[in-house]
């Protein structure tokens, strides 16, 4: 059911143009025009254009099936269990088609886009005992597809036949007001899919709007609906939440929500003790980085910021197993596996990312030993550049002294004699003398025990 009367905006009203849509977006809606089928733009991309900003990517609407639309493309492949879709490539570029979906309760038997009598694609929406939707695969016409959109500023249609943007929810007005509302009532859209909160303070913060006080009331409430979302499923959220430009901000707002809590446990554990304002100033500066460098158009490592997320709790562990009789450097790398292994049970983390957190932690302890070969041999490893940010990020938090952060910056910065120099001017290291050679004398050579 339409929440408003429909809405044409029409191509003199609204600041999309075709000049700022990708080629390859464009190939796909012309093709899927040429053959018959209705062809918009719609969601993110759309959003972005009326705010003025360039979109990561294109997703496109459509009313054919997605057999369909592997007909018309011969570069399209499908997808999807839970939500079938339609991929069509162009190299790296890949243009998302989606078939109109109808909102819960409809099934294919009343399914106008059903054909023939084709019962290939017919099927209910499922949905377990919570609420949340398990697999979407019914559909439905464009209104009906509006309306099972997320939110209201992600439901705008850009037409590709006439240029015009179709508005059935009220996403143009709350868009220009600068609100986040969700479509439909609050609680049974958050039940159906989680995840939607997490994308209502990931919208909010990183486009500077505010979330809508009917589509913010309930989220605390439900927040504990996160933890029955996979983990492979959370940590693409977190990739989204913490590389998109507003970090810091994301993380309070997460924080504030009672939602981190189900992303990072043990982090928001440690964050809730806060020992010695410990790891509270850690993160936010790590996310204050992250922001930055990606402002300067800068690469960003998701292994950095979850070493970050995760450094407090492995410190803590590895502490408990000092205690116990463990040395430092074993202590470390046991606490590494305990907290990982326990962090896959909420956010999964893949093995490429973990394998290099587990490298900038244990290379923390390294950067105090400088003498002889080492600190050269400790800069041609791969892992040093992440792992000497993490050492200083360390440092202007508070957790251990500058004096390290700043000889190893200047160390990479002079040429090799000024180095050895530097190494020369260390003390030597405590407890450590030099093994002499024993000298065999002449008469001893062939001496036989």
């Amino acid at each position: 059911m339409k929440e408003v009367q429909t809405s044409i905006i029409k191509a003199t009203a609204h600041p999309v143009s075709r000049g700022d849509i990708s080629d390859h977006a464009l190939k796909v809606l012309s093709g899927l025009h040429d053959a018959g089928y209705d062809s918009y733009l719609v969601g993110g991309c759309v959003r972005d254009l009326m705010l003025g900003r360039e979109p990561k990517d294109f997703d496109v609407a459509t009313n054919a099936l997605p057999e369909e639309v592997r007909r018309v493309f011969k570069n399209c492949r499908l997808i999807g269990r839970r939500f079938r879709l339609a991929h069509v490539y162009f190299g790296r570029e890949i243009i998302e088609v989606a078939t109109y979906r109808a909102p819960p309760g409809k099934t294919d038997e009343s399914d106008t886009r059903a054909k023939n009598g084709n019962t290939k694609d017919k099927e209910v929406h499922l949905a377990n005992d919570s609420g949340r939707i398990l697999r979407d695969n019914v559909y439905g016409t464009l209104e009906e597809d509006a309306v099972r959109r997320d939110f209201t500023i992600n439901a705008l249609y850009y037409n590709y036949a006439n240029d015009e943007i179709s508005d059935f929810v009220g996403g143009f007005d709350d868009l220009k007001n600068g609100l986040i509302k969700i479509i439909g009532d609050p609680e049974t859209r958050y039940r159906e899919d989680p995840v939607r909160m997490l994308r209502a303070i990931r919208f909010a913060s990183k486009l500077g709007l505010k979330i809508d006080q009917k589509s913010e009331a309930p989220i605390k409430t439900l927040s504990v609906l996160l933890a029955d979302v996979p983990a492979a499923r959370k940590f693409e959220e977190v990739l989204k939440l913490f590389h998109g430009g507003a970090a810091l901000s994301t993380f309070e707002a997460l924080r504030h929500a009672d939602l981190f809590q189900y992303l990072f446990p043990q982090a928001e554990e440690c964050l809730s003790r806060e020992i010695d304002h410990y790891p509270a100033v850690l993160i936010p500066l790590a996310l204050r980085n992250t922001d930055n460098r990606i402002a300067e158009g800068k690469p960003v490592t998701p292994a950095f910021l979850l070493a970050v997320m995760l450094w407090g709790s492995a410190l803590e562990e590895a502490e408990r197993l000092v205690n116990s009789g463990a040395n430092r450097q074993d202590a470390l790398r046991s606490a590494a596996s305990h907290v990982l292994r326990k962090q896959a049970q909420h956010t999964s983390i893949p093995k490429r990312f973990t394998g290099m957190m587990r490298e900038m932690w244990m290379m923390q302890s390294r950067f105090a030993f400088r003498n002889g070969k080492r600190a050269f041999r400790l800069m041609q490893h791969q892992r040093f550049r992440a792992a000497y940010d993490f050492l200083c990020l360390r440092s202007e938090s508070g957790e251990i002294d500058d004096e390290l952060c700043k000889w190893w910056t200047l160390f990479q910065e002079v040429d090799v004699d000024e180095r050895k120099e530097m190494i020369n001017k260390l003390p030597p290291v405590p407890g450590k003398r030099r093994k002499s050679k024993k000298r065999t004398r002449p008469e001893e050579k062939n001496f036989n025990v």
